[in-house]
């Protein structure tokens, strides 16, 4: 896995070629959890799910449950051309799968349009094939719709802020059919919680978390 550390600002920006949330290489001992709990397993068959992509999977999974009405987070692999893809084999950006989560959400809570907001207010949706300092069409963002209705609601939203110029440049989120989704290695499940003292989640994942939670408090657990 490739070095994430927290430079000054000058050296961060020399670096960020280099600072990913996905390597090509096959060294992940520097971002796995020592003492990883075994995850709960829980019955999330009461739950509507959702699907999206926007950038390292680790920053998005952690917004997603720090939401009101979000019950639990996978992280995972959708979009691209091959089963059952390793995190190596998307990282090198030629399987074409994003980083991808999906969402398992009480649509008593919350909906599907404020699962937009959360999903456009933690992102940058307007740079093609990245988020932040991590690049490759694995960073991609993308709404996975299952239905027409959320087709239709993910297409409006993108139209409304467009036209309000709310990210002043245009959006290329795509909006693309619900295939597949394949869950992530084990360690690469709430790694933001688990790995707090990581270069990586230090310098990119907790502040665009905390971006996010200062834009929408009305929408944060009570916890959070």
């Amino acid at each position: 896995m490739n070095i994430k550390s927290k430079f000054p600002l000058l050296t961060l920006f020399l670096a960020l070629p280099l600072m990913s949330c996905t390597s090509t290489t096959n060294d992940h001992s520097a971002g796995v959890p020592v003492n990883q709990p075994n995850k709960e397993v829980k019955d999330l068959s009461a739950y509507s799910k959702a699907y999206f992509a926007g950038g390292c999977f680790w920053c998005v999974e952690a917004v997603f449950e720090s939401v009101k009405g979000v019950e639990e987070v996978i992280s995972g692999y959708s979009g691209g051309q091959i089963e059952n893809p390793t995190y190596q084999q998307v990282g090198s950006g030629q399987t074409r799968h994003a980083e991808s989560v999906e969402v398992y959400y009480d649509p008593e809570v919350i909906d599907y349009q404020t699962l937009l907001v959360v999903f456009f207010d933690s992102q940058d949706p307007t740079t093609k094939d990245r988020q932040g300092p991590d690049r490759g069409p694995q960073y991609r963002s993308i709404i996975f719709y299952q239905n027409d209705e959320e087709k239709q609601l993910a297409e409006s939203y993108i139209d409304q802020l467009n036209q309000a110029g709310t990210f002043g440049a245009p959006i290329v989120t795509e909006v693309v059919p619900f295939e597949v989704f394949y869950d992530a290695e084990d360690y690469h499940q709430d790694y933001e919680r688990l790995n707090p003292n990581n270069s990586y989640v230090k310098a990119v994942s907790v502040p665009r978390l905390k971006r996010f939670q200062a834009k929408h408090p009305e929408l944060l657990k009570e916890k959070h």
